[in-house]
């Protein structure tokens, strides 16, 4: 399924318009990065939930996830738990939505303080355990994007540890650091069996293994949506329906059946 995620393309479209695109070019759902001016946040109203709801549901597109800035590796413990709590509000508001889920990052490390890399990654752990337990209780999915100096799968496997919740879902980024010799098996044998949401970027690189990357989900039973994380363009829907068909073309071939 190929999705798109609001940052960048189509960061200045409202929701009707993201809406109208996406159905016109096949993208099959959609995740909503923070202040965009599609204006969906936790500021709004029950009203205002309802409406959203109600805008998904009268076109063929779904809602895969809400994209937050949420990270939780700051030195002051009241940052932290500051952006536990505005995760918790956008839980609360993709539950209102029925959206599947929201994504979360790992921004950084403290080492130039002096902190140890292993500690910072017990502390997002143990923050992000407490927002997947409390996403469990609202139906809500918890995706920790592979993102900033903590991205590579090492890392992101030690957060997924010490978090000691198995709600916790990965969101996979297509980072250069998955790559080693030409593949990304090593790093998606690190995470595969957690990630719940994947982003996708320029499917024309061949620095990027994308065969590969989707035989692996292929092979791993993964279902959700491949959301294309891409740059502004003048043509939008002529780029969209481009970056579909190349999207299409790059997918495994479905096993044969016998004859007989």
């Amino acid at each position: 399924m190929l999705g798109l995620v609001t940052y960048n393309l189509a960061r200045d479209w409202n929701l009707e318009t993201l809406l109208q695109r996406c159905a016109e070019t096949g993208f099959d759902a959609v995740e909503l990065r923070v202040d965009h001016a599609h204006g969906v946040g936790p500021h709004l109203d029950p009203a205002a939930r309802r409406q959203v709801r109600r805008s998904f549901a009268a076109t063929p597109v779904a809602l895969a996830g809400l994209g937050t800035t949420c990270e939780y590796h700051a030195l002051d413990p009241e940052t932290v738990e500051a952006n536990v709590r505005r995760t918790e509000a956008w839980i609360d508001l993709a539950a209102d939505l029925g959206c599947p889920g929201v994504k979360v990052r790992p921004n950084g490390h403290q080492e130039a303080a002096g902190v140890p890399r292993a500690h910072t990654l017990a502390q997002i752990g143990r923050a992000l355990g407490r927002c997947a337990a409390y996403g469990e209780s609202r139906g809500v999915a918890v995706r920790l994007e592979m993102h900033g100096t903590v991205a590579d799968a090492v890392d992101i496997a030690a957060i997924v540890a010490a978090a000691e919740h198995p709600a916790l879902r990965v969101c996979w980024n297509c980072n250069r650091c998955d790559v080693r010799d030409g593949s990304v098996a090593a790093a998606f044998a690190r995470v595969g069996d957690r990630i719940g949401l994947v982003h996708i970027q320029e499917l024309w690189n061949p620095a990027y293994p994308w065969a590969e990357l989707f035989a692996l989900l292929g092979a791993s039973g993964y279902q959700g949506p491949c959301l294309a994380e891409i740059p502004e363009s003048a043509d939008p829907v002529r780029l969209m329906r481009y970056y579909r068909a190349l999207y299409e073309a790059l997918q495994p071939a479905a096993p044969s059946r016998p004859r007989g």
